[in-house]
């Protein structure tokens, strides 16, 4: 029904008669032949043979929309079969590598290969993330999730599952954002149709998480900076925390993979690895090394202090990937465990490595620092993103300003 041919490659539509179901239907595949040997690639549609004899010629709207799904799938082997052409390369197996990278039949398919592209590309902790968004998924709808059936009441379903579960609306929103990701890819790949795509105004919209974001007062930063117990331990994360506020409130993944060679006239200078790979225009942040962050670094940092070493002694360099991830998330939790502690010693409530660069902004807008200023200095890139950040921050001063409001001198 469908054929394509150039330089010796032909594509066809064919109704592989080789064997039938129990019901005596046959799938329909995309046929690739080179140099007399055959490939066949799966559509997912299966027909009897008198139907998809009438298939071309078909106005009933169920054969239609089976008809268009095959020029789907047809159009993706070609469009391929073409760019391999175009650039003189074309053989089965580089054909099968990029085909094997466009998205399945299934949201699940859709979401492997996903991984395995991040997992090629050394993107660890998104890896990881979007493996525990498939486990997620799965729990939920199984192991083979049609991308037909991820409709809006799927989505409503999905979420009210993972309330059920007692997941954040924050998690929630996490995963649903994967999912969008990867049937973006699959309309992309004309896998669905526009009318069957679920997301968006009017129909299902990712709920946004409103986890409370403590920023401290610059007297509670202090009581924290100055707190001991008597252990190195507890004196060791304490610093590391302050040391984290005052690096612009670097997040301890880029913390603990700053080298020696990251310090320049007198700063830090940077790349967040958060934003690296996903931003066009790499932009360096850089913090001044303030006597304190010396003082920090004097006292927990590698002696030798050459280029190439860790500031911190963390990491050694020779970790994989994974290794590396898991050393920084160990760091983390040490770290967190030992400031709740703290916390609960100083009344300050949910104080975490995070509180660190959430205080970091505020402290500089509550001091009348431009917010340009504090944008860059989180290396954020754009000032919406900077706008909304500080704006989950400021209730205690809301509280503040309501009270001003029946504050009648009595």
């Amino acid at each position: 029904m469908f054929n394509y041919a150039n330089s010796g490659v032909t594509v066809s539509s064919i109704l592989d008669n080789r064997r039938a179901t129990n019901d005596n239907l046959y799938p329909i595949k995309i046929r690739v032949t080179f140099q007399r040997i055959r490939k066949y690639y799966s559509t997912g549609k299966y027909l009897k043979s008198e139907a998809w004899e009438k298939l071309p010629e078909t106005k009933s709207k169920k054969m239609l929309s089976i008809r268009f799904d095959i020029q789907n799938t047809f159009d993706i082997v070609k469009d391929t079969v073409q760019g391999l052409l175009y650039e003189g390369g074309f053989s089965f197996e580089a054909l099968n590598s990029r085909l094997n990278k466009s998205p399945s039949d299934t949201l699940n398919a859709g979401f492997k290969i996903k991984i395995q592209a991040l997992l090629d590309n050394e993107q660890v902790g998104t890896h990881l993330f979007y493996q525990d968004a498939l486990k997620s998924v799965e729990s939920y709808g199984g192991e083979n999730i049609s991308y037909t059936v991820v409709t809006v009441d799927w989505l409503k379903c999905y979420e009210k599952y993972m309330l059920k579960l007692g997941r954040a609306y924050t998690t929630i929103g996490m995963y649903c954002r994967a999912i969008r990701s990867i049937i973006n890819e699959a309309k992309r790949a004309g896998i669905i149709k526009e009318n069957q795509y679920p997301f968006g105004n009017g129909k299902y919209e990712i709920p946004t998480g409103t986890g409370r974001k403590l920023a401290l007062t610059l007297q509670q930063i202090k009581s924290v900076a100055s707190h001991s117990d008597g252990t190195e331990t507890t004196e060791k994360y304490r610093d590391m925390w302050f040391f984290s506020y005052l690096c612009n409130g670097i997040n301890f993944a880029d913390m603990l993979t700053l080298k020696y060679s990251n310090i320049r006239n007198g700063e830090i200078c940077f790349l967040r690895a958060k934003t690296t790979r996903t931003s066009k225009v790499k932009k360096e942040v850089c913090a001044i090394l303030t006597p304190e962050m010396n003082a920090i670094i004097k006292k927990w940092g590698n002696k030798s202090q050459k280029p190439d070493e860790y500031i911190f002694k963390y990491l050694t360099g020779k970790e994989t990937p994974f290794k590396e991830k898991d050393v920084i998330k160990s760091v983390t939790k040490l770290c967190n465990k030992r400031l709740k502690k703290i916390g609960t010693t100083l009344g300050i409530e949910s104080l975490s490595t995070y509180t660190a660069r959430h205080s970091y902004a505020t402290v500089l807008k509550r001091s009348g620092a431009n917010i340009a200023y504090i944008s860059e200095s989180l290396g954020h890139n754009d000032l919406k993103t900077t706008e909304n950040y500080l704006a989950s921050f400021e209730r205690d001063e809301r509280v503040k300003n309501a009270s001003l409001l029946t504050n009648f001198g009595e």
